[in-house]
């Protein structure tokens, strides 16, 4: 430590390292001064970015990098979707960092997971400083994530949702009426009785024919007459009913006695 504080090293502590044997390079800060002289301690993941194993040989470089402006990162893992709010979590865990290198894979614990981002772009060098700057923050697709497929334009009858139900493609008018409530039901106590619903006297009627001569704004009242153009014949032929003043029967609370 008081040789490098001799020579002049610039703050915060940034260093290169180079795995010469592949010609890999990755940058770190410092954490603590407490490893024996020759030797330092990195994280697993940072070993796997330098393709070295425990005891090898790495180059120690003391360099000053630009902050960061922008940083891209992969997730490598489908599994990072399903985090509520990753922007938060990446800007929170961030901060136990002090650079970033493109080309790097970093190793984030979440929720007894361990969540790997690529770094795929950083801006304005190849190698960052994320200490007290202000940075920007993009994703991209996780690996192995599929874009959902749109669904292809569907045939006349798949897009019809009831198959059960015959369509009238020809414009006529089907001969069977509709029937309601045709479903049996169920009791409460179990016996089957009255449990069959009544055929509808009234399904078999047909509808009216439409005024086809109907003007907005305009009151039309059909006569006995007029029923012969309207319907196409005789008023003896269709059943009219006769309409009948006061032709009800009254009802009294009380009968009256009869009188001997």
């Amino acid at each position: 430590m008081f040789l490098i504080a001799r020579r002049h090293v610039v703050y915060p502590m940034l260093f290169k390292m180079t795995n010469q044997r592949v010609s890999k390079e990755s940058h770190c800060g410092v954490l603590e001064f407490v490893a024996e002289e020759g030797k330092i301690y990195i994280p697993n993941w940072m070993r796997s970015n330098l393709y070295i194993s425990e005891g090898d040989m790495v180059w120690l470089e003391n360099v000053s990098l630009p902050s960061a402006t922008f940083t891209k990162f992969q997730p490598q893992s489908v599994d990072f979707l399903e985090i509520t709010n990753p922007k938060a979590l990446l800007e929170r865990s961030l901060r136990s960092f002090a650079c970033l290198t493109k080309g790097d894979t970093i190793a984030i614990p979440y929720n007894k997971k361990v969540y790997e981002f690529c770094v795929l772009e950083v801006r304005p060098g190849k190698a960052v400083s994320i200490i007290e700057c202000d940075m920007k923050v993009d994703f991209a697709a996780p690996v192995g994530y599929k874009v959902p497929e749109t669904p292809e334009s569907m045939d006349e009858s798949d897009a019809y949702p009831f198959p059960s139900v015959a369509r009238d493609t020809s414009g006529s008018s089907s001969t069977e009426p509709f029937k309601v409530f045709q479903g049996e039901g169920k009791r409460l106590d179990g016996k089957k009785k009255n449990l069959i619903a009544p055929e509808d006297t009234n399904a078999s009627k047909q509808r009216g024919i439409p005024n086809y001569n109907y003007q907005v704004g305009r009151l039309n009242f059909v006569r006995a007459k007029d029923l012969k153009n309207l319907f196409g014949s005789s008023v003896e032929d269709q059943e009219v009913d006769k309409f009948e003043a006061f032709a009800g029967k009254g009802q009294a609370l009380r009968e009256r006695k009869k009188r001997k």
